[in-house]
């Protein structure tokens, strides 16, 4: 420490004088700390991303061991959805896909989807339905796409509209 006295008396020496309400205060050199390490959480995404194309085939002629979600709330699902999607709303009912099958055909009205089935979610904009994947994927669910146009793509693309 002895050795930093001379360095730290010079930059003091040199410091511009601050003036306030009479008083005089040398302006010290600030010590400068490295900023604290941002928390950060990487995320692994494991849902196969899916475009236009391939969900307009599965659409038309979905295969039975695959299931298109709309995760949008049941007003826009009433407003228009892609042909063949079933809805299960995600900011209403986060829990749904870990929900017990008769609590959830209860609540929903249909079967609930089986963990080996292969799911492909959609949205508005691709939002929601990246965090419904994600919470697929915690829930037990193997084979999980994303949508990630979903709904403003589908039909800025002129994908057909069920209601």
């Amino acid at each position: 420490m002895a050795s930093l006295r001379p360095i730290f008396r010079a930059i003091t020496a040199s410091a511009p004088q601050a003036q306030w309400r009479g008083f005089t205060q040398t302006a010290r050199p600030r010590l400068i700390r490295p900023a604290a390490r941002a928390f950060s959480i990487s995320v692994t995404r494991f849902s196969k991303p899916y475009e236009f194309d391939a969900v307009q085939s599965l659409s038309s002629n979905s295969p039975p061991d695959t299931i298109l979600i709309d995760v949008r709330e049941p007003s826009e699902y009433a407003e228009g959805h892609i042909p063949g999607a079933i809805n299960i709303p995600v900011k209403s009912q986060p829990e749904a896909l870990m929900l017990a099958e008769d609590e959830f055909e209860d609540r929903f009205g249909f079967e609930k989807p089986q963990p080996d089935v292969h799911t492909v979610f959609y949205c508005r904009a691709g939002v929601r339905s990246r965090a419904a994947a994600q919470i697929a994927e915690r829930a037990g669910y193997k084979d999980v796409g994303d949508y990630s146009g979903s709904w403003l793509d589908w039909t800025a693309n002129g994908g057909k509209v069920a209601r």
